[in-house]
């Protein structure tokens, strides 16, 4: 049986025709919307890397080279350029040229030999020229005339002088940090960790004031093995003396002055100096192989010898028995910020570690929120100091706590910063808080006291310092745009 529609059967039909292109639209307006949010929302930070390729070749046959890895920046329409470079530069080490090999800028200048330049058609032979300013352009000297030509840059891994250690790369003269790369500054720590923070090994530092009842020969304190950064001195008419393992005196020893000069022991070189005064100091930069005796060869009372190493923490236990054993009391590591004993209270034997955080409960109770765009941009527009830092130790006294930072970067800065900055903020209790070995975004204000004697960097009550991501990185740059001019 067939059925047919009626009257009322055909307007509803109708309207829902009617509808079907507007809620169509209407699905299609709200797709777009959310797309152009996203698209909205992922275009406000930077692109992303790819991750980085394979290091090339050397750049030379023997000798000295660089090797260099390249990333792509991959980023949307309407995002900002990558942070960061494209390339990385290392230097790669292959076994000594032979005698008589041609240094390498040598060769460059000699494939221009016979070769028409300076729009002539006369020829010349040329040789490396190095009294023009840019060191890593390739200037020639012309020989048997006085003048020189500039051919351009010279190829990467070109040393920039004879015998420097620092390499042309992509025109500029750069040094290789201790991870290797050319250009990155990073250096060893005290305790020779590559871009480290102190915080592998104990800072040892003494006075031996014994006056003794005789004159000759006095132990003044072992010298581990693994010390770094030695360095002892005294002033007076009394001299130092050093003893390797073996008992073989290195320096001063049997009565017999030794002249100022280095001298090799225990796999580092001791520079030891005395002047027409009576000062006296030995240095060495370690890590020393072996243990060493020092000792003080005394021909009058003892004004004091100071000494003092780098160890690392493995060795520190052994350390304080071989102390205990010379007659020194034990006693535990104490803070690095330790308040300065009067010069003469004797200073009794005490190792100090580098920025150890704190092991008993904080106090201190939370800091207010502080958190929002707004807060953001007014602190960063108002301050004079905007820079990411790893805080590397906390001192905190009654009125003020004193923060010790590495500067990683700087976003924002109305007068020089240096690498190791101190960080003051008002209270015993400071907001926001800092902790030890972590990194941060500050901002910080420039104090200077009216007589000029004080110049610090003062991080104000409910400030800007949040931890450092690469989102809160994104944040800072964009509110860098949107400070007053």
């Amino acid at each position: 049986m067939a059925i047919h529609p009626g009257p009322a059967d055909h307007r509803l039909l109708g309207l829902l025709c009617s509808l079907r292109p507007r809620l169509f639209r209407n699905l299609l307006l709200l797709l777009w919307t959310l797309l152009s949010c996203d698209l909205r929302g992922t275009a406000q930070g930077p692109g992303e890397w790819t991750p980085w390729g394979s290091w090339s070749r050397c750049s030379s046959s023997c000798g000295r080279g660089v090797s260099v890895r390249s990333r792509r920046c991959v980023r949307l329409p309407g995002e900002e350029p990558c942070w960061g470079d494209s390339h990385e530069y290392r230097v790669c080490q292959l076994p000594d040229c032979p005698p008589g090999a041609k240094p390498f800028r040598d060769l460059q200048c000699a494939l221009y030999n016979g070769h028409p330049v300076l729009g002539s058609q006369k020829t010349y032979q040329w040789v490396p020229f190095h009294g023009a300013p840019n060191l890593c352009d390739l200037n020639c000297l012309a020989e048997g005339h006085a003048f020189y030509h500039s051919f351009g840059r010279v190829l990467d891994g070109t040393p920039c002088t004879p015998g420097a250690q620092g390499l042309c790369i992509a025109g500029r003269c750069l040094s290789a940090g201790c991870d290797g790369l050319l250009g990155s500054g990073a250096v060893e720590d005290r305790c020779g960790l590559c871009g480290g923070a102190n915080d592998s090994c104990l800072f040892v530092q003494r006075v031996f004031r014994d006056a003794g009842a005789f004159a000759g020969y006095w132990n003044v304190t072992l010298i581990p093995e693994g010390a770094r950064h030695i360095r002892v001195a005294q002033s007076s008419h009394n001299h130092l003396a050093l003893v390797a393992r073996d008992g073989r005196y290195v320096i001063n020893g049997d009565g017999v002055l030794s002249p100022p000069g280095t001298y090799e022991v225990a796999g580092t070189r001791v520079v030891y100096t005395r002047g027409v005064g009576p000062e006296e100091t030995l240095q060495a930069s370690g890590p020393t192989s072996q243990e060493l005796l020092l000792q003080v060869l005394l021909r009058e009372p003892n004004p004091g010898v100071h000494f003092e190493f780098w160890l690392p923490r493995e060795r520190y236990g052994p350390f304080q028995s071989q102390a205990q054993a010379l007659g020194w009391p034990l006693r535990q590591p104490q803070p690095r910020e330790v308040e300065p004993q009067p010069a003469e209270t004797p200073v009794v034997p005490e190792a100090i570690p580098a920025r150890v955080a704190s092991l008993t409960p904080d106090p201190c109770g939370p800091c207010p929120d502080s958190r929002g765009r707004a807060h953001r941009l007014l602190h960063f527009c108002g301050s004079d100091f905007v820079f990411q830092a790893r805080v590397l130790g906390r001192h905190r006294q009654a009125q003020e706590t004193r923060y010790e930072v590495r500067i990683l970067l700087i976003y924002k800065n109305r007068s020089p910063l240096r690498t190791r900055e101190y960080v003051w903020a008002p209270g015993h209790c400071p907001c926001p808080s800092l902790a030890p070995h972590r990194e941060y975004l500050l901002a910080a204000r420039r104090l200077v006291s009216p007589d000029g004697t004080q110049d610090r960097l003062l991080l104000p009550h409910a400030g800007y310092a949040r931890l450092w991501s690469p989102a809160e990185e994104s944040r800072v740059l964009l509110a860098a745009r949107r400070c007053p001019v």
